[in-house]
């Protein structure tokens, strides 16, 4: 797949994969575009700087705490677990956490809006999401960028559009660029 050229003879020739080359690309910058948005959000709100956070962990390790599932559940386990998680973890590291995500989604965004080490940042972005979703930030936008960031963790966007495809003709046997 890597192979792919933005030539209109190519483009002629080859008209599902490009659409599919097309549609991909679409959504690896609607993904860069929530990571983005995601820094932008934290640095107007003062996440690095203030405890903004601790009262969102806090928060939700208290709804956690309070559910209605039946004792045994499924559920009532995964509350639990993401309670602990809360309690055990993200609070007593809020503010690494705070610094942590804010940065890590200006370093994803970038890194896929240029098309460059896309794998690996698509793959610290499912990271960051199953962290949410461990901390109890669970919502039905989950499964989708999980499945994006598997589609960016396994097709070469960087070599469609970006500077992926031109970093690894210059370094063939670095893993950053494949």
């Amino acid at each position: 797949m890597t192979d792919f050229e933005w030539k209109p003879g190519y483009l002629k020739t080859h008209k599902l994969k490009a659409s599919g080359v097309i549609a991909i690309l679409a959504l690896r910058y609607l993904y860069t575009s929530l990571f983005i948005y995601g820094f932008v959000h934290k640095i107007m709100r003062d996440w690095m700087w203030s405890d903004i956070l601790s009262h969102h962990f806090t928060k939700r390790l208290h709804e956690l705490l309070a559910t209605n599932a039946a004792p045994g559940s499924i559920e009532a386990s995964v509350a639990l677990w993401q309670a602990s998680y809360l309690e055990h973890f993200a609070l007593p590291l809020v503010m690494p956490i705070a610094w942590i995500v804010t940065i890590g989604e200006l370093i994803i965004g970038v890194a896929l809006l240029l098309g460059v080490t896309t794998r690996l940042n698509a793959a610290f972005g499912l990271f960051m999401l199953l962290n949410f979703a461990a901390g109890g930030y669970y919502n039905l936008t989950i499964p989708p960028l999980v499945t994006i960031s598997i589609l960016l963790i396994l097709l070469p966007t960087g070599h469609w559009l970006g500077l992926d495809r031109r970093l690894n003709r210059k370094y063939p046997e670095s893993l950053w660029f494949r």
